[in-house]
Protein backbone atom coordinates (compact mmCIF):
# COMPACT_ATOMS: atom_id res chain seq x y z
CA UNK A 1 0.00 0.00 0.00
CA UNK A 2 1.35 3.34 -0.87
CA UNK A 3 1.00 6.68 1.42
CA UNK A 4 1.45 9.85 0.71
CA UNK A 5 4.28 12.26 3.37
CA UNK A 6 4.46 15.28 2.24
CA UNK A 7 4.80 15.01 -1.40
CA UNK A 8 6.55 11.61 -2.01
CA UNK A 9 4.43 8.42 -2.43
CA UNK A 10 6.21 5.83 -0.10
CA UNK A 11 5.23 2.52 1.33
CA UNK A 12 3.20 2.40 4.26
CA UNK A 13 5.06 0.63 6.84
CA UNK A 14 7.71 3.42 5.71
CA UNK A 15 5.62 6.34 6.78
CA UNK A 16 6.63 8.63 10.21
CA UNK A 17 5.43 11.20 11.75
CA UNK A 18 7.80 13.51 14.19
CA UNK A 19 7.19 12.66 17.80
CA UNK A 20 6.70 16.58 18.05
CA UNK A 21 4.82 17.24 15.26
CA UNK A 22 1.70 19.78 15.95
CA UNK A 23 -1.06 17.43 14.28
CA UNK A 24 0.00 14.95 16.59
CA UNK A 25 0.47 17.22 19.89
CA UNK A 26 -2.17 19.59 20.00
CA UNK A 27 -4.43 17.65 16.85
CA UNK A 28 -3.14 21.13 15.10
CA UNK A 29 -4.23 20.06 11.31
CA UNK A 30 -7.48 19.50 8.96
CA UNK A 31 -8.69 16.53 7.00
CA UNK A 32 -10.88 15.45 4.24
CA UNK A 33 -12.42 12.15 2.99
CA UNK A 34 -13.06 11.95 -0.46
CA UNK A 35 -14.98 8.76 -2.02
CA UNK A 36 -14.26 7.64 -5.47
CA UNK A 37 -16.58 5.25 -7.50
CA UNK A 38 -15.17 3.60 -10.61
CA UNK A 39 -12.01 5.08 -10.13
CA UNK A 40 -13.50 8.50 -10.25
CA UNK A 41 -13.23 11.36 -7.72
CA UNK A 42 -16.84 12.00 -6.45
CA UNK A 43 -17.50 15.81 -5.80
CA UNK A 44 -13.63 16.29 -5.38
CA UNK A 45 -13.76 20.09 -5.76
CA UNK A 46 -16.16 20.45 -2.92
CA UNK A 47 -13.95 18.98 -0.74
CA UNK A 48 -10.89 20.51 -1.64
CA UNK A 49 -12.74 23.82 -1.35
CA UNK A 50 -13.60 22.76 2.35
CA UNK A 51 -9.72 21.73 3.31
CA UNK A 52 -8.48 24.70 2.10
CA UNK A 53 -11.28 27.15 4.30
CA UNK A 54 -10.80 24.77 7.43
CA UNK A 55 -7.25 25.58 6.82
CA UNK A 56 -7.57 28.98 6.16
CA UNK A 57 -9.88 29.65 9.46
CA UNK A 58 -6.84 28.28 12.06
CA UNK A 59 -4.31 30.07 9.84
CA UNK A 60 -2.69 26.97 8.95
CA UNK A 61 -1.22 27.77 5.18
CA UNK A 62 -1.61 24.56 2.94
CA UNK A 63 2.29 24.26 0.90
CA UNK A 64 0.97 23.20 -2.16
CA UNK A 65 -1.74 25.05 -5.02
CA UNK A 66 -4.72 23.54 -5.88
CA UNK A 67 -3.61 21.79 -8.83
CA UNK A 68 -0.12 20.65 -7.00
CA UNK A 69 -2.37 18.73 -4.77
CA UNK A 70 -4.41 17.27 -7.11
CA UNK A 71 -1.66 16.25 -8.94
CA UNK A 72 -0.54 14.43 -5.40
CA UNK A 73 -4.11 12.89 -4.53
CA UNK A 74 -4.21 11.53 -8.50
CA UNK A 75 -0.96 9.63 -8.01
CA UNK A 76 -2.12 8.18 -4.52
CA UNK A 77 -5.06 6.61 -6.30
CA UNK A 78 -3.37 5.55 -9.15
CA UNK A 79 -1.15 3.61 -6.72
CA UNK A 80 -3.35 1.50 -4.99
CA UNK A 81 -5.75 1.20 -8.03
CA UNK A 82 -8.50 2.31 -6.05
CA UNK A 83 -12.07 1.71 -7.69
CA UNK A 84 -14.56 2.30 -5.49
CA UNK A 85 -13.30 3.74 -2.37
CA UNK A 86 -11.90 6.23 0.40
CA UNK A 87 -8.96 8.61 -0.03
CA UNK A 88 -8.06 10.42 3.46
CA UNK A 89 -5.85 13.37 3.37
CA UNK A 90 -4.62 15.66 6.74
CA UNK A 91 -3.21 18.84 6.72
CA UNK A 92 -0.62 19.55 10.37
CA UNK A 93 0.66 22.51 11.67
CA UNK A 94 4.45 20.54 11.50
CA UNK A 95 6.81 19.63 13.73
CA UNK A 96 7.86 22.30 16.59
CA UNK A 97 10.66 21.60 18.98
CA UNK A 98 9.98 22.26 21.74
CA UNK A 99 6.52 21.77 22.15
CA UNK A 100 4.79 25.07 22.62
CA UNK A 101 1.27 25.87 22.84
CA UNK A 102 1.96 29.40 21.17
CA UNK A 103 2.18 28.83 17.31
CA UNK A 104 5.93 30.41 16.52
CA UNK A 105 5.75 33.64 14.50
CA UNK A 106 7.35 31.77 11.82
CA UNK A 107 5.28 28.59 11.69
CA UNK A 108 6.72 25.16 10.30
CA UNK A 109 5.98 23.91 7.26
CA UNK A 110 2.54 22.05 7.35
CA UNK A 111 2.44 18.14 6.47
CA UNK A 112 0.90 16.56 4.15
CA UNK A 113 -0.08 12.57 4.55
CA UNK A 114 -2.69 10.78 2.39
CA UNK A 115 -4.21 7.28 2.12
CA UNK A 116 -6.18 5.40 -0.11
CA UNK A 117 -8.11 2.36 0.28
CA UNK A 118 -10.98 0.39 -1.45
CA UNK A 119 -13.72 0.28 0.06
CA UNK A 120 -17.06 -0.90 -1.40
CA UNK A 121 -20.56 0.56 -1.36
CA UNK A 122 -23.03 -1.20 1.58
CA UNK A 123 -26.41 -0.69 -0.23
CA UNK A 124 -27.83 -2.43 3.13
CA UNK A 125 -27.21 1.18 4.84
CA UNK A 126 -29.42 2.86 2.42
CA UNK A 127 -31.59 -0.06 1.84
CA UNK A 128 -32.62 -1.17 5.76
CA UNK A 129 -31.55 1.55 7.26
CA UNK A 130 -29.49 1.77 11.13
CA UNK A 131 -29.98 2.05 14.91
CA UNK A 132 -28.94 4.96 16.67
CA UNK A 133 -28.97 6.76 20.08
CA UNK A 134 -29.69 10.09 21.76
CA UNK A 135 -26.12 11.89 23.55
CA UNK A 136 -25.55 15.37 25.03
CA UNK A 137 -23.07 16.85 22.59
CA UNK A 138 -20.33 17.94 24.63
CA UNK A 139 -18.06 19.30 21.65
CA UNK A 140 -16.20 23.00 21.20
CA UNK A 141 -18.38 25.44 19.53
CA UNK A 142 -16.31 25.22 15.82
CA UNK A 143 -17.54 22.27 14.34
CA UNK A 144 -17.61 24.02 11.39
CA UNK A 145 -13.99 23.76 10.90
CA UNK A 146 -13.16 20.15 9.65
CA UNK A 147 -10.30 20.06 12.11
CA UNK A 148 -8.22 16.52 13.74
CA UNK A 149 -9.86 17.45 16.91
CA UNK A 150 -12.32 14.43 17.10
CA UNK A 151 -12.23 13.06 20.91
CA UNK A 152 -15.78 14.14 21.30
CA UNK A 153 -17.35 12.49 18.65
CA UNK A 154 -15.10 9.52 18.89
CA UNK A 155 -16.34 9.30 22.74
CA UNK A 156 -19.84 9.35 20.96
CA UNK A 157 -19.31 7.25 18.16
CA UNK A 158 -18.14 4.24 20.48
CA UNK A 159 -21.30 4.75 23.15
CA UNK A 160 -23.48 3.86 19.93
CA UNK A 161 -21.27 1.10 19.39
CA UNK A 162 -21.52 -0.17 22.68
CA UNK A 163 -25.12 0.21 22.50
CA UNK A 164 -25.46 -1.97 19.18
CA UNK A 165 -26.04 1.25 17.21
CA UNK A 166 -24.34 2.27 14.02
CA UNK A 167 -24.53 6.68 15.15
CA UNK A 168 -24.98 9.05 17.77
CA UNK A 169 -27.50 11.52 17.19
CA UNK A 170 -26.35 14.53 18.91
CA UNK A 171 -28.00 17.45 20.89
CA UNK A 172 -27.18 20.65 22.85
CA UNK A 173 -29.99 20.69 25.55
CA UNK A 174 -33.03 19.98 23.57
CA UNK A 175 -31.82 21.06 20.47
CA UNK A 176 -30.65 18.75 17.52
CA UNK A 177 -27.12 19.12 15.94
CA UNK A 178 -25.93 16.06 13.99
CA UNK A 179 -24.70 12.83 14.28
CA UNK A 180 -20.98 11.64 15.42
CA UNK A 181 -19.60 11.48 12.28
CA UNK A 182 -22.78 12.64 9.64
CA UNK A 183 -25.38 14.99 9.31
CA UNK A 184 -28.71 14.45 10.75
CA UNK A 185 -32.26 15.24 9.00
CA UNK A 186 -35.75 14.30 9.72
CA UNK A 187 -38.71 14.34 7.76
CA UNK A 188 -42.28 15.72 9.25
CA UNK A 189 -45.65 15.96 7.29
CA UNK A 190 -43.81 16.34 4.06
CA UNK A 191 -40.87 18.72 5.14
CA UNK A 192 -37.20 18.18 5.43
CA UNK A 193 -36.16 19.47 8.72
CA UNK A 194 -32.18 19.69 9.08
CA UNK A 195 -29.81 21.90 11.75
CA UNK A 196 -28.60 25.56 10.53
CA UNK A 197 -25.23 25.91 9.00
CA UNK A 198 -23.16 27.22 11.58
CA UNK A 199 -20.46 26.62 13.70
CA UNK A 200 -22.65 24.07 15.55
CA UNK A 201 -22.41 22.22 12.88
CA UNK A 202 -19.95 20.30 9.67
CA UNK A 203 -21.71 22.08 6.64
CA UNK A 204 -21.54 18.19 4.57
CA UNK A 205 -20.82 18.12 0.95
CA UNK A 206 -23.70 15.55 1.31
CA UNK A 207 -25.73 17.85 2.83
CA UNK A 208 -25.34 20.52 0.13
CA UNK A 209 -25.98 17.90 -2.59
CA UNK A 210 -29.29 16.90 -0.01
CA UNK A 211 -31.07 20.12 0.27
CA UNK A 212 -30.00 20.83 -3.79
CA UNK A 213 -31.82 17.94 -4.61
CA UNK A 214 -34.95 18.22 -2.16
CA UNK A 215 -35.69 21.59 -3.30
CA UNK A 216 -35.54 20.10 -7.19
CA UNK A 217 -37.81 17.28 -6.04
CA UNK A 218 -40.44 19.83 -4.75
CA UNK A 219 -39.57 18.51 -1.31
CA UNK A 220 -39.52 21.67 1.18
CA UNK A 221 -36.43 22.38 3.30
CA UNK A 222 -36.52 23.85 6.73
CA UNK A 223 -32.89 24.96 7.86
CA UNK A 224 -33.89 26.20 11.58
CA UNK A 225 -33.37 22.89 13.02
CA UNK A 226 -35.11 20.48 15.06
CA UNK A 227 -35.84 19.47 18.68
CA UNK A 228 -35.45 16.22 20.47
CA UNK A 229 -39.14 16.22 21.33
CA UNK A 230 -39.80 17.18 17.28
CA UNK A 231 -37.27 14.14 16.48
CA UNK A 232 -39.65 11.66 18.73
CA UNK A 233 -42.53 12.60 16.42
CA UNK A 234 -40.47 11.94 13.04
CA UNK A 235 -41.59 10.77 10.18
CA UNK A 236 -38.61 9.36 9.07
CA UNK A 237 -34.93 10.20 10.26
CA UNK A 238 -31.94 9.73 8.36
CA UNK A 239 -28.34 10.60 8.50
CA UNK A 240 -25.89 11.09 5.54
CA UNK A 241 -21.62 11.77 4.65
CA UNK A 242 -19.43 11.35 2.24
CA UNK A 243 -19.17 7.33 3.17
CA UNK A 244 -22.30 6.35 3.89
CA UNK A 245 -24.61 8.30 1.15
CA UNK A 246 -28.44 8.55 2.84
CA UNK A 247 -28.53 6.00 5.54
CA UNK A 248 -32.02 5.96 7.09
CA UNK A 249 -32.15 5.86 10.79
CA UNK A 250 -35.35 3.12 11.94
CA UNK A 251 -34.93 3.13 15.65
CA UNK A 252 -33.74 6.34 18.18
CA UNK A 253 -32.81 4.68 21.52
CA UNK A 254 -35.26 1.87 21.46
CA UNK A 255 -38.30 3.50 19.93
CA UNK A 256 -39.09 2.99 16.38
CA UNK A 257 -39.33 5.64 13.43
CA UNK A 258 -41.66 5.61 11.74
CA UNK A 259 -42.95 1.81 10.73
CA UNK A 260 -39.02 0.54 10.81
CA UNK A 261 -38.20 1.08 7.34
CA UNK A 262 -37.05 3.51 5.38
CA UNK A 263 -39.23 6.11 4.20
CA UNK A 264 -40.61 7.16 1.01
CA UNK A 265 -38.89 10.69 1.21
CA UNK A 266 -35.09 9.18 2.52
CA UNK A 267 -35.58 6.90 -0.29
CA UNK A 268 -36.42 9.92 -3.09
CA UNK A 269 -33.57 11.74 -1.99
CA UNK A 270 -31.04 8.63 -1.96
CA UNK A 271 -32.20 7.69 -6.04
CA UNK A 272 -31.65 11.45 -6.37
CA UNK A 273 -28.10 11.63 -4.94
CA UNK A 274 -27.11 8.13 -6.72
CA UNK A 275 -28.04 10.13 -9.76
CA UNK A 276 -25.78 12.59 -8.89
CA UNK A 277 -23.05 10.29 -8.43
CA UNK A 278 -23.48 8.68 -11.55
CA UNK A 279 -23.63 11.60 -13.40
CA UNK A 280 -20.03 12.62 -12.24
CA UNK A 281 -18.69 8.86 -12.04
CA UNK A 282 -20.66 6.41 -14.43
CA UNK A 283 -23.13 3.79 -13.48
CA UNK A 284 -22.92 1.88 -10.23
CA UNK A 285 -22.65 -2.00 -10.25
CA UNK A 286 -25.53 -3.49 -8.01
CA UNK A 287 -24.06 -5.47 -4.78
Amino acid sequence: MKVLVKNQLIERDEAKVDVEDRGYQFGDGVYEVIRMYNGQFFTYDEHIERLYASAAKIDLVIPYSKPELRALVDSLMKANNIGTGNVYLQITRGEQSPRNHVIPSTPPEAVLTASASEVPRDTTLFENGRKAILEEDVRWLRCDIKSLNLLGNSIAKNKAHQAGAFEAILHRGENVTEGSAANAYMIKDGKLMTHASNNLILEGITRQIILRVAEENGIPVVESGFTLTDLAAADEVFISSTTIEVTPIVEIDGKVVGDGKRGPITKKLHDAFTKEIMQQCGELAVN
